[in-house]
């Protein structure tokens, strides 16, 4: 599968949910659409702040009859109290939100479509009355939550799909950096974000010299660095958040 059948795949395996195997509108006729469940991805990241392990993040994401699932789980590294802290996220085959669900043990929140908009609602705590706050944003924005770094990935992904292709069996994306709206539910806030390709660079992952696609991502107060591997499906496989001393690898 070439290049760009791979992002293709990819964009509808998580957002567009249509079919598991596409790779060209030929294909499209010539197979079968997949039903029942299929994995897409699965695994962990490892976030290490000045060198440590603070975090492990578990996570999955698969197709069950066109509807795309992406879960994931916080587990803290050490410390005096254990946390834990969970996500669902759903997407349908247009890649339109259906619902995200967040929880921490004791709060707990939800977004869903309401009009063609975002509608959240927040539980601080068990058997609190839930609060409402409205987002005027449509329901194909993305969610990138807190410390998630899975919807990092997703974002990736739809970047890659829709903005990139191959020209002489090199990648090429759009000139400039992409802007994307997106919903931080935890901060109940919504933001503008861009990702732009930067290249591709060799980076040590786990003792191991990679050369990996390099994409900046970046907000009004951040600035990311994420690598993918175009060989495996373009999987998520480190994040450098400089000013913060944090590095987020795939275990």
């Amino acid at each position: 599968m070439n290049l760009m059948a791979q992002m293709r795949w990819l964009s509808l395996a998580v957002l567009a949910g249509a079919t598991f195997l596409y790779a060209s509108d030929k294909d499209k006729k010539d197979k079968p659409k997949a039903a029942g469940v299929q994995q897409v991805d699965s695994g962990s990241f490892g976030v290490f702040i000045r060198g440590q392990r603070v975090v492990t993040e578990t996570f999955s994401v698969r197709q069950d009859n066109g509807i795309s699932n992406v879960k994931s789980r916080l587990q803290e590294t050490g410390g005096a109290t254990h946390t834990e802290q969970h996500s669902e996220l759903q997407m349908t085959g247009n890649g339109e939100l259906v619902r995200y669900e967040w929880s921490d043990g004791s709060g707990s929140l939800v977004v869903t479509p309401n009009n063609e908009f975002l509608l959240e609602k927040i539980t601080p705590s068990a058997g609190a009355k839930p609060a409402e706050q409205p987002f005027l944003m449509p329901n194909t924005s993305a969610i990138l939550d807190n410390n998630f770094f899975i919807h990092r990935q997703v974002l990736a992904w739809r970047y890659l799909a829709t903005n990139c292709q191959t020209q002489n069996g090199a990648l090429r994306c759009q000139q400039g950096a992409v802007e994307f709206g997106v919903l931080v539910p935890q901060d109940r806030t919504s933001v503008r974000v861009r990702m732009e390709l930067a290249g591709r660079e060799k980076v040590m992952i786990r003792g191991a010299e990679r050369e990996l696609l390099r994409l900046n991502l970046k907000g009004e107060a951040f600035s990311w660095a994420l690598w993918v591997d175009e060989k495996d499906k373009f999987k998520l496989m480190r994040v450098l958040v400089a000013d913060d001393n944090t590095e987020v690898v795939r275990d």
